[in-house]
């Protein structure tokens, strides 16, 4: 994906999304096979919510991403990296004695067997993030502040600052917060703090996968029931699609700084099938809940790398425009299936009016989509995509 040229201003607008966390220089490889046996290594970003970001300001919305570096050349490329996708990194701290982390990964899809990832990151700049040394006025000066739970296992500072960016208080933006389990990181540690942190936040991005493996809760229902609290609860069901619960619940929300995008849009469910109707039910308390289900799309995968960080990037950039629950997900999923068809985390979203006439397709034609390699060229018409 290729951004403006790399800048670091502030513009004068309000910011709609601000990103924290960890974000990494990547070692990509030459060739497929072991680490052991690979030549060389061409490099790159990764960083779930740098990638978050960097998505959003690509698709037109004023993005900026808060977080540390070393002051080193990785520290340096990270930060021109992602200010040149168009993202403000003013609130990028530098620290003079840890370093920029790095990790490399093999050619094969994250899901293999034969995958491996070498992390080099214990002690990084990032891991050092703590209530003490981040910009505050930054982190809260958007419409949206998003989270994940890949920085709460980063080191204990890092989760003393995820309780505090979560706990209730004036004016604080809705709290988008992707749980993002990452197992390796919570060896010796206790995954379930995750639950607490997403009980704390409006909007929550949780896989069915996940749930299971970090908290033993098996089945969407029984997430939303998890997590009581938040006003939008987005459970990632694979390749069965995803399950969206909102409503209006009780919380411990200070503020409804999002407006309506923290209340259950409405919309005209007429001609609409089974599979994307919304469905009604009593919450807690006696308020009424939507529960939204919308079925993935059939992708020709290139490489099954950062299409959560995409799908999320895709709900916000459609909940930040305050489009129906249905059609942020159908966002999100294009969003997933633009990176899903390219061998990087990062890549061009289709153009909005593109993405715009798919997501207004009936389920029917919908449901035969099928996206592979070059799809999101702006000159595709939906019916160029569909499966004959």
């Amino acid at each position: 994906m290729s951004g403006p040229a790399a800048g670091t201003a502030r513009a004068d607008a309000t910011t709609d999304v601000v990103c924290l966390g960890e974000s990494m220089v990547t070692f990509l490889p030459s060739q497929p096979g072991r680490l052991a046996d690979v030549p060389s290594f061409g490099r790159g970003i990764g960083g779930a919510e740098s990638n978050v970001a960097c998505a959003l300001a690509a698709a037109g919305h004023r993005a900026a991403w808060v977080g540390r570096v070393g002051a080193d050349g990785f520290g340096d490329h990270l930060v021109e990296t992602i200010g040149g996708y168009g993202v403000d990194t003013s609130a990028v701290r530098r620290d003079p004695v840890r370093p920029t982390g790095i990790y490399f990964r093999t050619a094969t899809d994250r899901g293999a067997g034969a995958h491996e990832v070498a992390y080099y990151r214990a002690g990084s700049a990032a891991s050092a993030m703590s209530p003490a040394n981040v910009p505050y006025e930054e982190v809260f000066a958007g419409r949206v502040l998003h989270l994940s739970g890949i920085t709460a296992a980063l080191s204990a500072d890092c989760l003393e600052l995820l309780r505090n960016l979560t706990a209730p208080r004036p004016g604080r933006p809705l709290v988008s917060f992707d749980v993002n389990h990452r197992p390796h990181l919570w060896r010796g540690g206790d995954a379930t703090v995750l639950l607490e942190l997403a009980r704390r936040c409006d909007l929550v991005f949780v896989g069915e996968d996940e749930a299971e493996e970090a908290w033993g809760i098996v089945g969407a229902e029984a997430i939303r029931a998890a997590l009581p609290e938040p006003g939008v609860v987005v459970v990632k069901r694979g390749s069965a699609g995803a399950t969206v619960f909102s409503g209006l619940r009780p919380g411990p929300r200070s503020s409804n700084a999002g407006g309506a995008e923290n209340t259950p849009a409405s919309r005209s469910t007429e001609g609409a099938g089974a599979e994307n109707a919304p469905a009604s039910r009593s919450g807690e308390g006696g308020e009424a809940e939507v529960v939204t289900q919308v079925p993935a799309l059939r992708v020709d995968v290139v490489a099954a790398v950062g299409a959560g960080d995409a799908f999320a990037a895709g709900f916000l950039s459609a909940t930040l425009r305050g489009l129906p629950v249905r059609d942020r997900v159908r966002h999100g999923h294009l969003m997933a299936a633009a990176v899903l068809t390219v061998p990087g985390d990062l890549t061009e979203p289709p153009a909005r009016d593109h993405a715009d006439r798919l997501v207004a397709l009936d389920d029917e034609a919908w449901g035969r989509l099928r996206l592979g390699p070059g799809w999101t060229a702006a000159d595709r018409a939906p019916e160029e995509v569909r499966t004959p």
